[in-house]
């Protein structure tokens, strides 16, 4: 019983951004549940295919640039044309500008704001209305981060965005829970992928990252797969507007 709880067979779940890193993380971790996946990025995504399909899901990967809002009903109608339906969204793809705030380019600030922010927002509200049409439910999982919690330094808009996500995912939750829609967030901590890449590469600064991780290293894309699955089954269906941090107890010290 407790297993069924987890199972995802069947299940068709969006995420975007998953051609590395986090998002490929995540897409295998559903596979591997039983999700079949739609992989949306700025190009294909060959690798996170093949490793979908090895597992024995099917990838239907699609094209878009999530900077602007025009793909997002190509990326809905698609979606359920190759498979009569869609149950989770993830919520992934985003971007990090770096630069101190008193030298933070308007460019920069908006970049980041339109895919970190703008597009979750209505990717999810599109997203909403086909689970209230389809009458069963749904999942939205968005990506937040330690910067949903904390100021930072040197990323003012990711800061900004990302405390924005946890924002939505609250009011989101609250809106479209009668419609057993389920809203939560993920907030990974020190993460081993590209947008972490330089601060890795500082010494001192990894060395000081790591000395306030109880868990003692850098996160891997894999750790952040058990607790997407969990929001994305029906173990998660009295979770709402949530953001689980997922960061080796980082917030903890």
């Amino acid at each position: 019983m407790m297993q069924q709880l987890f199972d995802l067979t069947g299940k068709v779940a969006i995420v975007t951004g998953c051609n590395k890193g986090l998002g490929q993380g995540m897409a295998l971790g559903l596979a591997q549940a039983g999700c079949d996946i739609v992989g949306v990025n700025i190009g294909e995504s060959t690798e996170t295919k093949q490793q979908v399909e090895k597992i024995g899901r099917q990838f239907l990967s699609l094209s878009a640039d999530l900077t602007k809002l025009d793909d997002i009903n190509t990326i809905i109608q698609s979606a359920v044309q190759k498979f009569g339906k869609i149950d989770i969204l993830v919520n992934n793809a985003g971007i990090i500008r770096r630069a101190d705030a008193l030298d933070f380019s308007e460019q920069d600030w908006d970049d980041v704001m339109n895919i970190n922010l703008k597009t979750v927002f209505f990717l999810a509200q599109a997203m909403a209305k086909q689970f209230i049409q389809q009458g069963q439910g749904g999942k939205i999982i968005n990506i937040a981060s330690m910067l949903s919690f904390q100021g930072g330094i040197r990323v003012p808009s990711y800061t900004a965005s990302k405390s924005g996500i946890m924002g939505i995912t609250r009011l989101m939750a609250n809106e479209w829970a009668k419609y057993h829609i389920n809203v939560n967030a993920i907030a990974p901590g020190y993460m081993a992928t590209d947008n972490t890449q330089a601060l890795r590469a500082d010494e001192q600064r990894n060395q000081q990252i790591l000395e306030r991780i109880p868990a003692g290293r850098w996160g891997k894309p894999a750790d952040v797969a058990g607790p997407c699955v969990f929001l994305a089954s029906s173990a998660a269906d009295y979770v709402n507007g949530y953001t689980l941090a997922v960061d080796g107890g980082w917030l903890a010290r």
